[in-house]
């Protein structure tokens, strides 16, 4: 069981799983956003992933999981390093704060609760620009046309989107649209649709994209999902 759910703060948003009986192994598709997790008194971060994540044999039936989300860019102001320093990683909240704020969340009555305060409490105003960029990828805009609305040089971006998001702006934008083709796919469209509507040039690149994304073929993914 997953659901999720808006918070007060922008582009935040707050989660909660248990793990069903017979559950398989999840497969984490790259979305652009970083989570900070507490998995039954154990909290740490994962960082923005390129390719998916794919965990060892499920854990026990009735494992709980509460966690934050960070979208556009809004990690890094809460975490306080580069999204870079943590792509493809997890790491123990203990080891980027102060130890007594990963204590008080891993032994909460609440988790979700007190993560929503520590995230309150260290929050940063997000960067305009970057929470601009965002957007735009996510419609599909070319990273060119998304440097000149920035005002940004080719070189600019590059820097402030890897230190936002983690990875460079080709990266975001393929990550982003593979998040607009999913739901597509998923309605049941014909794939040479979902291709057409989700920015890519065709089937086939639609089929490479997901392939080198998710590891699975197209089909593969929506029946495991």
């Amino acid at each position: 069981m997953y659901a999720e759910r808006g918070t007060r703060l922008p582009h935040v948003l707050a989660w909660r799983s248990v793990v069903e009986p017979g559950a398989r192994p999840a497969r984490i598709l790259p979305d652009g956003c970083m989570d900070v997790i507490w998995q039954e008194g154990r909290v740490f971060v994962a960082g923005p992933d390129t390719t998916a994540q794919v965990g060892g044999p499920a854990p026990p039936a009735g494992t709980r999981f509460f966690a934050v989300r960070f979208a556009a860019g809004t990690g890094p102001g809460v975490l306080g390093l580069p999204a870079d320093e943590l792509t493809d990683r997890q790491v123990p909240l203990d080891a980027l704060v102060p130890g007594a704020d990963s204590r008080r969340i891993a032994e909460a009555a609440d988790p979700l609760a007190v993560l929503m305060e520590f995230v309150t409490r260290r929050w940063q105003p997000p960067d305009r620009t970057m929470v601009a960029v965002h957007a735009a990828a996510r419609a599909g805009r070319p990273v060119a046309a998304i440097a000149d609305s920035s005002g940004l040089s080719a070189r600019q971006l590059q820097r402030r989107v890897t230190t936002a998001f983690g990875y460079a702006p080709k990266t975001l934008a393929r990550i982003l649209r593979l998040q607009r083709a999913l739901p597509l796919a998923r309605a049941g469209r014909p794939f040479a649709e979902v291709a057409a509507a989700a920015g890519y040039a065709d089937q086939a690149h639609l089929s490479r994209e997901v392939k080198a994304l998710s590891g699975v073929p197209l089909g593969a993914l929506l029946r495991s999902s």
